[in-house]
């Protein structure tokens, strides 16, 4: 059997005096777009920290390709790739160069460096803006350097935190082609948004959080279940139809 991308079991998490995760499992596989879904204050994107290494489990465990987030992060943020709304980049830098120094802290260098850079600046269409300060790109532009930065250390997870949200249509649909490419590479991406048609027509399998416990999991069309959508499903498991 193939070891599980992610594997989060009993995962708990409090943030000052909220219990945000109670004790939440599931895995995500290599080879599909895993659906993270729930409403405002799930958990979700606090699942996520926790998976990139940037929160530590109160409780439980969380293993990247069999490597504990606890006992072993560096190896773990190796092998994850982070794409959110907040596109998190540096303005003062070129596109160019804020690639290269995600690429550095991923563990690259030398010549792999350069070529990975290339690579990316040449994948996403970035060339064009390369040599230009971040601070002056457009929205788009800016998410593009997002992904290359997620995407440089070619990385077999992917994490996408509501990564349309700020996006115009041409721009959101690269991001999905992108989901999709990755999922037919053999990557697992793990996808959180609240825009449940992407998540139905994207998602091989899902999980919904509610009240920091899940409340669904399984493949995409049996969460669904006998409804019309995805969507209907969703409101009755989270209380609100």
């Amino acid at each position: 059997m193939t070891e599980a991308a992610v594997s989060v079991e009993r995962l708990e998490k409090t943030l000052g005096k909220k219990k945000v995760l109670r004790g939440i499992s599931f895995q995500a596989q290599p080879g599909e777009i895993f659906g993270l879904l729930g409403p405002n204050g799930a958990g979700k994107t606090t699942t996520l920290r926790l998976i990139a290494t940037l929160l530590v489990p109160d409780a439980g465990k969380v293993e990247v390709h069999g490597f504990d987030t606890r006992t072993a992060p560096e190896e773990v943020r190796r092998r994850v790739g982070v794409v959110t709304a907040d596109i998190g980049i540096y303005p003062r830098l070129t596109a160019r160069e804020n690639i290269a120094y995600f690429a550095e802290l991923s563990g690259l260098g030398g010549r792999l460096l350069k070529q990975r850079v290339e690579t990316v600046i040449e994948r996403l269409d970035i060339d064009s803006f390369a040599s230009q300060r971040a601070e002056s790109l457009s929205s788009g532009q800016k998410q593009k350097l997002a992904i290359a930065r997620a995407i440089v250390h070619d990385p077999p997870l992917l994490m996408f935190d509501e990564p349309t949200s700020n996006l115009d249509v041409l721009a959101s649909r690269e991001v999905r082609e992108l989901m999709v490419e990755s999922k037919a590479g053999g990557k697992c991406v793990i996808f959180s948004t609240h825009v449940l048609h992407d998540a139905e027509r994207l998602c091989d399998r899902i999980t919904i959080l509610h009240e920091g416990q899940v409340v669904a999991s399984g493949p995409t069309a049996q969460v669904r279940g006998d409804r019309a959508e995805l969507e209907d499903a969703f409101l009755s498991l989270v209380g609100a139809e």
